[in-house]
C-alpha cells in the first residue's frame, strides 16, 4: 500500500498517522471540523439566514463542514437571531424519506447524547434557548432543530464539534475579535463569511485558518475545486487536479551526456 486516504474523525486520523510512520506511507486525510460562520453588520441578513440554514442544518448538522459556531456582529445580532429562530422553528423533523421533512435522525444514540450535553452545558453557562424546546421528537434518534443565543468561549459548543442540528450564536464587535475567536481551534476545514464589502471579504478570507472559505453562500460542492483542511482537519486535498496529485509521486530526471 503506497497511500492511505481516509475521511472520518480526527481521532482515527491520529491512529492512521501513527500506524503509517514505520513505513513512511503517504496520507490524505479529511478529518473533523469546527467551522465558524461570520455575519458582519453590512451583510444581507435575509441571505445570511437562508444560507446559515443550508450550512448548519443540512443532513441534520451531521457533516464535517456544517457551521458549528455562528458569529454575528452586534449591529445585526438581534435581527439575525430573530429571523433565524423563525426559520429554524419551521423545520420539520421526521422520516427523511417523507415529503416535507427537513431533519432526519441522528446517526446513533451517542450522537444524540452529545448534542444534549452541548445544549445543556450552554444553557447552564448562560445561553438562552430561542428554538428547540422539544429535543427528542419524534423518537430517541431525533433531535429538534435548536438555536441558542449568547454563547460564549466557556461553553463546550465553542471548542467541540456538535455534529447535530444546534445553532449557537456568538456576538462580536470587531474584525480582530472574531478572527481571534474563529481561529482559536485545532481544526481548520471550512469557514463562512457574510459581507457586502469586497475588501473585507478578501481580508478576512486571508486571515481565516481554514482550507475552504465560502463567501455569502452556505453550501459548496464542486468537483473542479480542491477540498480539504489544515491543522487537525486533515492533510491533502480532494477534487480538481490537486486531488489527483495526492495519488502521484513527483519524479525529477536530470540528463547529461547525450548527443
Amino acid at each position: 500500500m503506497r497511500l492511505i486516504t481516509f475521511t472520518g474523525s480526527t481521532r482515527v486520523g491520529h491512529l492512521l498517522m501513527e500506524q503509517s510512520a514505520p513505513t513512511v506511507k503517504k496520507l490524505s486525510l479529511e478529518l473533523g471540523g469546527n467551522a465558524p460562520l461570520i455575519v458582519f453588520d453590512d451583510a444581507d441578513v435575509d441571505l445570511a439566514v437562508r444560507e446559515t440554514i443550508v450550512s448548519k442544518f443540512r443532513n441534520g448538522g451531521q457533516t464535517c463542514v456544517c457551521a458549528n459556531r455562528i458569529y454575528v456582529q452586534s449591529g445585526v445580532y438581534s435581527e439575525f437571531a430573530n429571523k433565524l429562530t423563525r426559520a429554524v422553528s419551521s423545520l420539520r423533523v421526521g422520516n427523511g424519506m417523507l415529503e416535507g421533512v427537513h431533519i432526519g435522525p441522528m446517526i446513533n444514540d451517542a450522537a444524540v447524547t452529545k448534542i444534549e450535553e452541548h445544549v445543556s452545558d450552554a444553557l447552564l453557562k448562560g445561553a438562552n434557548l430561542l428554538a428547540g424546546t422539544d429535543t427528542r421528537h419524534p423518537g430517541t434518534r431525533f433531535f429538534e432543530p435548536t438555536v441558542v443565543a449568547d454563547a460564549t468561549r466557556e461553553m463546550q459548543i465553542f471548542g467541540e464539534e456538535t455534529f447535530g442540528p444546534v445553532a449557537a450564536l456568538f456576538s462580536f464587535e470587531t474584525e480582530e475579535d472574531v478572527i481571534r475567536d474563529a481561529n482559536d481551534t485545532p481544526y481548520g476545514l471550512a469557514a463562512y463569511l457574510f459581507t457586502r464589502d469586497l475588501s473585507r471579504s478578501f481580508r478576512i478570507s486571508r486571515a481565516m485558518e481554514a482550507g475552504v472559505v465560502s463567501l455569502n453562500i452556505g453550501g459548496f460542492a464542486n468537483e473542479v475545486a480542491p477540498f480539504g483542511g489544515i491543522k487537525q482537519s486533515g492533510i491533502g486535498r480532494e477534487g480538481s487536479h490537486h486531488g489527483i496529485e495526492e495519488f502521484l509521486e513527483l519524479k525529477t530526471l536530470h540528463v547529461g551526456g547525450l548527443t
